[in-house]
C-alpha cells in the first residue's frame, strides 16, 4: 500500500479504469483490473478525487475498422500528428466503456469523458490528441484551487502518460503512482513514458 496523507491541494486523477481496459474487455491492459483495490485505498486517503472516461461514438477514428485494410496497432499520421490504430473500445453508452464494476469512489466529485469527438483522439486528461483542444479539467482544478495531481489508472504508457505530463506543462506538481498503473507496453513505449515523464518534471510516487 502507498503511504501518504494527502492535503487540501492534492487531488487523485484516476484515468480510464473501465471494462475494456481490464480483462475481457476489447483492449485489455495487462492485469488492468489489479489497480482496482489499490485505487480504492488510495480514494479514502483523498477529499479530492477526479475521474476519466474514455468516451468514443461508433467509428471513431481512432479505431482500425475505421481505416479499411489497416490493423489494430497499426501507427498512422493523421491532421494532427501520429496516431495509433485501436480495437473498437470505450463506445459511448457500451459496457466497455463504463467504470470497472468495483470501482468504489462515491465522492468522486467530477467525472471527464474524453474522446468523444469523432475526428481527433484523446488520451490525455487535459487535452485532446492536437494538445490544443481541452477537456475542461484544467480550469476546474484551478478554481478549485489544486496544486498537485497524483494520477493512477490506465494504462500508464498512454493517458496516465499523456495526462501527467501535461499536468506538469501546465504548472501542477504532478505524481504517478505507478504501484496503481498497468502498461500495455507495446513496442517500447513503457520506456519511452518513463523517460518523457521523468524529462517533464513529474514526479514517481
Amino acid at each position: 500500500m502507498i503511504e501518504m496523507t494527502p492535503g487540501a491541494s492534492d487531488v487523485l486523477l484516476v484515468i480510464d479504469v473501465q471494462n475494456d481496459f481490464c480483462t475481457g474487455g476489447n483492449l485489455a491492459v495487462p492485469g488492468g483490473e489489479e489497480v482496482v483495490p489499490l485505487i480504492n485505498q488510495l480514494g479514502q486517503k483523498f477529499d479530492n478525487v477526479v475521474i476519466t472516461q474514455d468516451w468514443h461514438p461508433q467509428g471513431h477514428s481512432s479505431f482500425a475498422s475505421s481505416h479499411e485494410g489497416l490493423e489494430p496497432f497499426t501507427e498512422i499520421t493523421m491532421s494532427y500528428g501520429a496516431q495509433t490504430l485501436w480495437p473498437d473500445h470505450c463506445i459511448q453508452a457500451s459496457n466497455g466503456a463504463e467504470l470497472h464494476e468495483r470501482l468504489d469512489l462515491p465522492h468522486a466529485a467530477m467525472i471527464v469523458r474524453k474522446g468523444y469527438r469523432k475526428e481527433i483522439d484523446s488520451y490525455s486528461a487535459f487535452f485532446e490528441n492536437d494538445h490544443k483542444t481541452p477537456t475542461g479539467l484544467t480550469g476546474y482544478l484551478r478554481e478549485r484551487g489544486f496544486e498537485r495531481v497524483y494520477c493512477v489508472g490506465l494504462a500508464l504508457d498512454f493517458c496516465v502518460r499523456f495526462s501527467a505530463v501535461d499536468a506538469a506543462n501546465l504548472g501542477f506538481k504532478s505524481v504517478v503512482l505507478e504501484e496503481a498503473c498497468r502498461a500495455i507496453d507495446m513496442m517500447g513505449s513503457l520506456d519511452a513514458a518513463r523517460k518523457d515523464m521523468a524529462d517533464s518534471g513529474v514526479m514517481a510516487g
